[in-house]
């Protein structure tokens, strides 16, 4: 079976918010759970062995607008969040992430060795990452700490604005070019984040904040989870023009599943078929060539098209890119081969 790594899940949202109804999170994900996308039966039945695990501070007033005749939606950005309480938040999250991997159910990894070692072990290989950055303070000392407790990856923006920058709302049709980019502690930040060797990413940021973040690395640029915005018009997906950018870098983006970033209409529905996702991926390869694309499902995070389901249906999707061609060498680089290539440049292990 095909081994897939996976640039961007939300199963650390679902543990946490799992624990907050009295549940055991490590059991919900060793055993097995009828909740979400992802426990390691699930993933262990798709192929699925390891990715980038998200912590993510949840937004309390995001009212998600419904489209209107015309199949328009704009939904205005939720408010700022308190850095104090996304800290205690995030740190919930790792707590959860620390007891996975004392009880074996998953492997923290801080380097591409360490990910490949598990895989060959045979355990979910989780790296950290921080889909906003709410819980870092604006001198940067909690990024220290959280690198120090293995985050080797971050967003500086969600759908939502903070110190660091701003993000781009849920709405279709409409530009990724919503409002301004990185502020001046958000350049304090991606600098930090090159010297320190974790992976700044590109998924959720405005058009200027892109560029802003294009104009100071001098890593390859990298969108965890997103789409081309040729196919689907969400501000949230990538414009050509982006995905040029991300080429000239060396980068890479990984295919969302979240059938918002997927459907023509942009619509919350879950009846895409697998074509819809294999012909992102082809306008991904022609736009950025095989090294450039990989898996960012948005697992637990996002509905998901109805046939692949959970983590169990990855193998459809490997399936359908087989039947497109993508075999050999090729696929190997879309499913795991292109994170190790990005993750071991960004994290600067030569």
């Amino acid at each position: 079976m095909q081994r897939v790594f996976d640039g961007h899940n939300d199963v650390l949202l679902r543990l946490w918010r799992r624990e907050k109804e009295g549940f055991d999170p490590v059991r919900d994900f060793v055993d097995g759970s009828p909740f979400g996308h992802i426990d390691l039966p699930r993933a262990q039945a798709g192929g699925l062995a390891g990715g980038l695990c998200a912590i993510y501070i949840p937004s309390d007033d995001l009212q998600m607008k419904a489209p209107g005749p015309d199949g328009r939606y704009d939904t205005p950005l939720p408010r700022p969040l308190e850095r104090a309480p996304s800290l205690d938040i995030a740190l919930q999250f790792a707590s959860i992430a620390v007891r996975l991997a004392h009880s074996g159910g998953w492997r923290l990894c801080r380097s591409t060795a360490e990910i490949e070692a598990a895989m060959r072990d045979g355990i979910f290989a989780a790296v950290l990452h921080l889909e906003g950055c709410e819980p870092i303070d604006p001198d940067l000392a909690a990024l220290d700490v959280l690198h120090a407790a293995g985050l080797r990856s971050l967003g500086p923006v969600w759908s939502r604005s903070n110190i660091f920058g701003h993000g781009v709302p849920f709405a279709y049709p409409r530009s990724p070019d919503t409002g301004p980019g990185l502020t001046e502690a958000g350049r304090r930040l991606v600098r930090a984040c090159d010297r320190l060797g974790i992976l700044v990413d590109l998924s959720h940021i405005t058009e200027k904040g892109f560029w802003d973040v294009a104009g100071i690395t001098d890593r390859p640029l990298v969108a965890s989870h997103s789409n081309p915005h040729a196919l689907v018009p969400v501000a949230r997906n990538l414009t050509d023009r982006q995905l040029d950018a991300i080429r000239a870098s060396n980068g890479l983006v990984a295919l969302n599943f979240a059938v918002t970033m997927l459907r023509p209409d942009g619509r919350e529905d879950a009846a895409v078929p697998l074509d819809d996702m294999v012909r992102h991926i082809d306008h991904l390869v022609g736009r950025l060539g095989i090294d450039g694309v990989a898996i960012g499902s948005d697992f637990d995070g996002a509905t998901v098209p109805a046939e692949i389901g959970d983590a169990a249906g990855l193998r459809k999707l490997v399936a359908a890119l087989e039947r497109a061609g993508y075999t050999g060498t090729d696929l190997d680089k879309i499913c795991r081969g292109n994170w190790l290539r990005i993750l071991r440049s960004a994290w600067r292990e030569g």
